[in-house]
C-alpha cells in the first residue's frame, strides 16, 4: 500500500527495493573520475556494432540482461519492463529488448528517464502488480548528435554552455523480494517551461523543472534538505546547477551543501573537452548503478533523493521556433538498517 503526500509524492508503506542492477559505458566516460566503478567500459563507442543506434541498442541489452543476473533471477522472472531512450519512438529500446520476451512499456521523458522507470517500476511492485520489474535506460552521444543536433562528420563547433550526452546504459531490477536498499517515496515532476529556446543549454532549459520538484518533495515529506545525505541532480551540468540552487533559495531552501549532479560527476571539466557537464538519459542511470547505490550499500550514504532532469523537445518543435521545456522526477533510495 501506499501514501498519497502532498500534491505530487507518494510514500511506500511496504516499500521496493533494488535488489540487481548493472551498467555499461563508453570510452570517454571510463577516462573520467567514475572510470574504475563502471561495470564495462566499451573499447570504442560502437560496442562491436555498425551504427551508432545499434551499439545504443547493444548497451542497453547487455544492462538488462546483466542486472537480471545480478539479482540471481532469470528472464522469464520479469513481469514487466519499464525502458525508454532519447531517440525517435525509443528504437534503441525496442530494438534492444526485443528478444527479451518480456511486457514492456516504453517511456519517453528525456533524459529523466532513469527516474520516470524507477517510479513506474516501484509504484508497480507497491502496488502488488508485479515481484520482478525492470528499469532500464540509455543514451549514446552519437546517436544524440546525429537526431538532435549535426551528424559528427558535420564538425560543428560546440557552445560552451553544451552538455556532452553520455554514452551509456543502467538497468535496475524492482523487487518485492528484500534487498539492502530500497524506494521509500517518489515524486512524480510536472513540465516546467521558463521559455528558453537555446537547445545548447541544456542545464538552463531544465534547471526550473528540478527546482519545483525538490521544491515539492521537500514540502509534501515535511523534509529539509539535511534530511537527505544527497540532492542528486541528473543532468544540469554547472550552468544548471548554479541556476538550480539560487532557484531554491528563492524559495526558501538552500540545498547546496548536498547537491550533486551526475553530470558534473561523469566527467572531469579540467580534463575532458565535455563544457558543461554531462547529460543523456544514460547520465544519471549509470552514475546511480555505479557510484550511487555502492555508496548506499556501504553505509556512506543512508538516504538520497534522485532527480534525473529532461529537455522536453524534438528537431520538429525546435524548428518550429518553440521553447524548451523540462521535467524532473524524485526518487527516494534509502538503506535498510
Amino acid at each position: 500500500m501506499s501514501n498519497i503526500l502532498g500534491k505530487q509524492s507518494l510514500k511506500f508503506e511496504v516499500p521496493p527495493y533494488i535488489i540487481g542492477t548493472a551498467n555499461i559505458v563508453g570510452k570517454k566516460e571510463g577516462e573520467g573520475p567514475l572510470g574504475k566503478l563502471f561495470d564495462v567500459v566499451g573499447e570504442d563507442d560502437l560496442f562491436g556494432e555498425e551504427t551508432w543506434e545499434e551499439a545504443e541498442s547493444s548497451m542497453q541489452n547487455k544492462a538488462a540482461s546483466w542486472a537480471i543476473d545480478n539479482a540471481k533471477l532469470t528472464k522469464d522472472q520479469i513481469r514487466y519492463i519499464f525502458a525508454g531512450d532519447l531517440l525517435g519512438q525509443t528504437i534503441a529500446t525496442s530494438f534492444g529488448l526485443l528478444n527479451f520476451n518480456v511486457p514492456l512499456f516504453g517511456l519517453y521523458g528525456a533524459c529523466s528517464t532513469a527516474g520516470e522507470s524507477l517510479s513506474l517500476a516501484a509504484m508497480t511492485v507497491a502496488a502488488g502488480y508485479a515481484e520482478n520489474v525492470l528499469a532500464v535506460t540509455s543514451s549514446h552521444f552519437a546517436s544524440a548528435e546525429k537526431q538532435f543536433r549535426y551528424p559528427l562528420e558535420y564538425g560543428n563547433q560546440r557552445p560552451l554552455a553544451a552538455s556532452w550526452t553520455v554514452t551509456g546504459s543502467g538497468a535496475f531490477i524492482v523487487s518485492s523480494k528484500q534487498g539492502k536498499i530500497k524506494i521509500s517515496g517518489i515524486t512524480t515532476g510536472k513540465i516546467i517551461d521558463y521559455g528558453i529556446k537555446d537547445s545548447m543549454n541544456m542545464g538552463a532549459a531544465m534547471a526550473p523543472a528540478a527546482c519545483d520538484t525538490i521544491y515539492q518533495n521537500l514540502m509534501d515529506f515535511s523534509f529539509q534538505p539535511e534530511d537527505y545525505d544527497k540532492i542528486v541532480t541528473g543532468d544540469l551540468g554547472y550552468i544548471g546547477s548554479d541556476i538550480l540552487i539560487d532557484l531554491l533559495k528563492e524559495k526558501g531552501f538552500d540545498i547546496s551543501i548536498q547537491h550533486m549532479d551526475c553530470g558534473k560527476k561523469i566527467f572531469d571539466q579540467k580534463t575532458q573537452d565535455t563544457h558543461a557537464g554531462g547529460s543523456g538519459c544514460g547520465c544519471s542511470a549509470a552514475t546511480l548503478s555505479a557510484y550511487l547505490l555502492k555508496e548506499i550499500e556501504m553505509g556512506n550514504l543512508k538516504r538520497i533523493l534522485f532527480v534525473p532532469t529532461g529537455a522536453l523537445l524534438s528537431t520538429v518543435s525546435f524548428n518550429e521556433g518553440q521553447s524548451v521545456p523540462g521535467i524532473a522526477h524524485g526518487v527516494i533510495i534509502e538503506r535498510c538498517e
